[in-house]
């Protein structure tokens, strides 16, 4: 929608909250001059698992703290409900479709280290904006927005390549290939893809041997030979690809050097905190922008032996809870450097829970979306409605809730306006929603769908048998009209709006319609990051920090020199 229009001038809320409170008497102006910010992001957290949103049970008091001393956004959404587009468009302010990011395949992420798409080099980032205004920049956690393009050492999507002074995290994500007896994220591709061919292939090897012995049919010994041999060969292969995945995609970098390969999760979220904490210290005195995003709650889950044991939900509820604890340790650092009225600290979540997730076990790995359906890969309110919590002393009233919808690509043009920097043309205040007249005290809040996920088995809440939703083909189901929700009195979807219980159903229509195809036209061609030959893994771009022959082995992280406290 035009940023003209009734509608979208509402989504100017982000900004236009953080003036809230600049007028009042007790507001001082060096706190809008240059001021910090700290963007905190979980991975697959549900927006029902924080105390804020109405958890009973796990313990986030670090993060219920945040929300009480600045706002709770109670309609944030992301962009997309899976990982690499929903963090390209929180970085960049803009559709992840507008830089190739949005998957057209079957796969929406990327999986290897050694692929070759990634977030492109022309893309404008918030961090290279506040770069080049003097800030410090930082990016600690996950980054899973490509590596390199043409060589193993070019980085052309490296976080340093997109405005981060520093980076220390992971380039891809947090698998549960990359934690020994966690199992396989691939065990479902290959039973769906590869299984039966494997079975055809081993009942056509036996039935001609058979055939060949009785005399029926005979077939040369030598081609009966090179067909077993071949299929040995792609069965190795598989079994290759399962046993080095580990250390090839699983490390841990510095800026542009591995520094342990594989990733040991042994006191990770511990190792995240501490360098967030240094970085602020060195830079106390210089505006500086840290980017925040936690490893948790993706899976391969890991807790440290002060957080494994200690919640009410199993590993999962450890890692929330440990997680919460690292917000504890960047605010009270915030408080140690006096920096709480010069910093804006916004958390968030980069998609929903992931309500698939279920170990080898049989424990749930996936969080909880509360009331509303769907979860990861969905564009269910389960899939795209996260937490969004604000707080800046002095600027930002505390204990504020707005139910306005927003989006959390709205950062971008928020901390590019309160850096002081001219905000690039092609970028605006976005939303998912089409905001309604006010009808009575509440106004209505529309959401149209034009294709659903299978949910499989019918009737459950998620596409179990295949661990993720896939958004193509037979596995979804398109709408023709459309299927109409009010959220604002549906939230949960699950009464489709008709032309008999809405007056308005086909006039709301025709207006997202047309918003729909104002997009489209809009819409520029650009290289898909995600196609197939991006994706796939490329010998020549394998990063190792020891000659592949010797596994790709290294361990440069001294954690016996570790002296951050424990809870």
């Amino acid at each position: 929608l035009p940023l003209s229009s009734p509608s979208q001038r509402k989504m100017r809320i982000l900004v236009l909250l953080l003036f809230y409170h600049y007028a009042t008497k007790n507001a001082k102006s060096y706190r809008t001059s240059n001021p910090n910010f700290i963007l905190i992001m979980a991975d697959d957290l549900g927006i029902g698992d924080l105390g804020c949103y109405g958890n009973k049970t796990l313990r986030t008091h670090n993060i219920d703290k945040l929300a009480k001393g600045g706002v709770t956004f109670t309609q944030h959404i992301a962009a997309s409900p899976l990982c690499t587009p929903s963090r390209a468009a929180f970085l960049t302010g803009r559709y992840p479709v507008r830089s190739g990011m949005a998957a057209l395949s079957n796969i929406g992420v990327f999986l290897f280290s050694a692929s070759s798409g990634g977030l492109p080099t022309e893309e404008i980032t918030f961090a290279k904006l506040l770069k080049q205004k003097g800030y410090s920049t930082a990016l600690i956690g996950k980054w899973h927005l490509g590596l390199n393009c043409n060589s193993r050492d070019d980085f052309c999507h490296h976080p340093l390549n997109h405005g981060f002074d520093y980076f220390y995290g992971l380039t891809v994500t947090s698998l549960r290939d990359c934690k020994p007896g966690e199992g396989s994220v691939f065990v479902a591709g290959v039973r769906a893809y590869l299984a039966t061919p494997l079975q055809l292939i081993g009942i056509t090897l036996i039935s001609l041997e058979v055939l060949h012995y009785i005399g029926f049919l005979r077939i040369p010994r030598g081609a009966l030979r090179y067909f077993f041999l071949i299929s040995t060969v792609l069965f190795g292969l598989l079994l290759i690809f399962f046993y080095t995945f580990r250390y090839l995609n699983c490390f841990l970098m510095r800026n542009q050097q591995i520094i342990q390969q594989p990733l040991s999760y042994k006191n990770l979220t511990q190792r995240l905190t501490e360098e967030a904490i240094q970085f602020i210290g060195r830079n106390a005195d210089t505006p500086f922008l840290l980017f925040l995003s936690y490893l948790q709650v993706h899976t391969a889950l890991y807790a440290s032996k002060d957080f494994k044991g200690k919640s009410k939900h199993g590993l999962y509820g450890d890692a929330v809870e440990e997680m919460d604890w690292s917000v504890g340790k960047i605010l009270d650092v915030l408080e140690k450097w006096n920096l709480n009225d010069k910093t804006l600290v916004y958390f968030t979540s980069d998609q929903g829970a992931h309500v698939e997730e279920v170990s080898s076990t049989g424990e749930v790995h996936g969080g909880y979306n509360g009331i509303y359906k769907g979860g990861k890969a969905t564009n269910w309110e389960g899939g795209i409605r996260v937490p969004g919590l604000l707080r800046w002393p002095g600027m930002v009233q505390a204990g504020v809730h707005i139910d306005e919808p927003t989006s959390n690509m709205d950062i971008f043009p928020t901390v590019v306006k309160l850096a002081g920097i001219p905000l690039p043309k092609d970028r605006y205040f976005l939303c998912l929603y089409l905001v309604g007249e006010k009808h009575g005290k509440s106004e209505s809040i529309w959401k149209a769908f034009f294709f659903t996920p299978n949910f499989d088995p019918e009737g459950s809440n998620g596409c179990y048998n295949s661990h993720v939703c896939y958004c193509y083909g037979r596995l979804v189901t398109h709408h023709n009209p459309p299927l109409l929700f009010d959220i604002s009195r549906d939230p949960g979807e699950k009464n489709p709006l008709t032309p008999e219980t809405e007056h308005h159903f086909y006039e709301i229509l025709d207006i997202i319609q047309q918003a729909v195809n104002n997009h489209t036209k809009s819409l520029h061609i650009v290289s898909n990051q995600l196609s197939w030959g991006n994706i796939l893994w490329k010998p020549w771009l394998q990063l190792c920090c020891s000659s592949i022959f010797l596994s790709c082995y290294c361990d440069h992280e001294s954690e016996e020199k570790l002296s951050l406290p424990t809870a």
